[in-house]
């Protein structure tokens, strides 16, 4: 504690040891001995006179280097060695006003050589408690995360943070002292000295205290965004400004990440759409087309009956196998519609569903939607198409907000966990209705929806139709607490044959 109030009050001196105390006197006495020599060696020349001037030089330096005290005992042992040594000549007898003279001149010398030296160790002190100060600030200056540029009422940069050499790529021995335009790109690098200049004669604030997004340069001449706060401070006639940078080279790649994402998720879910509506078509297609084949083939036996050599028999015949034929490439369109070609990697399930709840969890915030995520250790790495599983998490997260939206309790609850037969199951749980009993068993079948007039009836179709091409299974059950879960699973692993 006595070290604390040392470091906060600059005029504590400090406290001086033993050796520091016991020197000025060895010193003082030192020099009153060769005084009061060179005094004896003079002594034929001088007579009685100036018996005590010969001591100021050692109560002088008793003074420098030991302050009142030492001075104090070195005055006294000056008066005492002058009477000792030169009493017996009679030589004070006519010295007595010099004694006194040099009295009050030694104890003066002390008072001020005390306070002389009590000045130099405040000032000794204030020094260091500056440099102390400009260490800590350097350091805070130095781990501060946002890049910070002090520039002067002239533009001119006074202190350049690390995190903004890192920023700017610029070093700090570069810029300093050089205008802060050199960090803006045109036209802000033109005009920004009229800005200070605008400033200092009308006193209008425009930007300062007020986070505004501006373009900064790099020492390579490329461009960046960032979060620009300006704070400004005066010291005495000085006027500085601080510039705070944030920058958002990230924020901007990870907004452009969850569009580019959002466009995919978007497009595969038409695409997926389209394949379950060209899949349905080609079911409910091949009937008609078998019955005009068959139509046809039995035309053609009962024209053959009647007239074998009527021309309408190879028109009938052709038309047969045109009807066949395209019953067979509806088929091939659907098999591969059902078979699902896709693309397949080794994915991360808990970065592929924090992905997709960038967008699955749009406005849940704003419906008082609260939302837990759990993932067990020993769950991560899946063998899918990352897209096409990311199109089954939004599924879920929407209709689950969805569900929600008329319920009091408002809880989504995402879990990672090791499902049967070993593979990998997301469950996505809400605290909504429920479902319906009159639809639960055609949950997942085309053109059924829980939304009423709002849904279409295809979300859930496509998603049984992506997991289960992944080898997966998909399906719903009450939930203890209230609501619905759904579930699905996809392989873990790379399985045989994979890539």
């Amino acid at each position: 504690m006595e070290r604390l109030w040392q470091a906060m009050d600059v005029t504590t001196v400090e406290r001086p040891s033993v050796s520091s105390v016991v020197m000025p006197f060895v010193v003082g006495s030192l020099a009153v001995a060769a005084g009061g020599v060179l005094r004896l060696a003079l002594d034929p020349a001088l007579g009685d006179r100036a018996v005590f001037l010969f001591f100021v030089p050692a109560v002088l330096i008793a003074t420098v280097t030991g302050g009142w005290l030492p001075a104090s005992a070195t005055t006294l042992l000056s008066l005492a060695i002058g009477y000792a040594e030169f009493g017996r000549y009679g030589h004070l007898a006519s010295n007595q006003v010099d004694a006194a003279v040099f009295g009050v001149l030694g104890i003066a010398m002390a008072v001020g050589g005390e306070r002389l030296l009590r000045s130099q160790a405040r000032s000794r002190g204030l020094a260091r408690h500056v440099i102390e100060r400009q260490a800590q600030l350097q350091s805070i200056l130095d781990t501060v995360p946002n890049p910070m540029v002090v520039i002067d009422e002239d533009g001119l940069i006074e202190s350049f943070s690390p995190a903004a050499e890192r920023l700017f790529n610029w070093s700090k021995d570069e810029v300093i002292g050089e205008n802060v335009s050199i960090l803006m790109p045109s036209p802000e690098h033109e005009g920004h000295d009229s800005f200070l200049q605008r400033y200092a004669a009308t006193g209008e604030r425009r930007v300062i205290g007020v986070p505004r997004v501006v373009v900064g340069r790099r020492k390579n001449g490329t461009h960046f965004s960032a979060e620009l706060s300006i704070g400004e401070t005066r010291l005495g006639s000085r006027r500085f400004f601080t510039g705070f940078f944030q920058d958002l080279t990230e924020r901007e790649a990870a907004a452009e990440r969850v569009q580019t994402l959002q466009t995919e998720l978007l497009q595969i879910s038409r695409l997926s759409a389209m394949g379950e509506m060209a899949s349905a078509l080609a079911h409910e297609l091949n009937q008609p087309l078998s019955a005009i084949s068959n139509y046809l083939r039995g035309g053609e036996r009962l024209l053959r009956n009647d007239n074998p050599h009527s021309p309408a028999l190879a028109a009938m015949d052709k038309a047969a196998a045109q009807a066949l034929r395209a019953g067979e490439i509806i088929r091939r369109l659907r098999d591969f519609v059902v078979r699902g070609e896709s693309d397949r990697n080794m994915e991360s399930l808990r970065q592929l569903t924090e992905e997709a709840s960038a967008l699955g969890l749009i406005g849940a915030k704003e419906l008082g939607v609260t939302t837990r995520f759990k993932a067990d250790t020993g769950v991560d790495e899946v063998f899918v198409d990352k897209v096409q599983i990311q199109q089954v998490v939004i599924n879920l997260m929407r209709n689950a907000i969805d569900a929600m939206r008329e319920s009091e309790r408002r809880e989504l609850r995402v879990t990672l966990s090791v499902g049967p037969e070993n593979m990998a199951m997301l469950s996505v749980a809400d605290s909504g209705p429920g479902i319906s009993p009159r639809i639960a068993d055609q949950l997942f079948q085309p053109f059924v929806t829980t939304k009423g007039a709002q849904g279409m009836g295809v979300g859930l179709s496509i998603s049984r139709t992506i997991i289960e091409t992944h080898g997966g299974r998909i399906w719903a059950e009450p939930n203890p607490e209230g609501g619905a879960i759904f579930r699905f699973t996809v392989p873990m692993g790379n399985p045989k044959g994979g890539h």
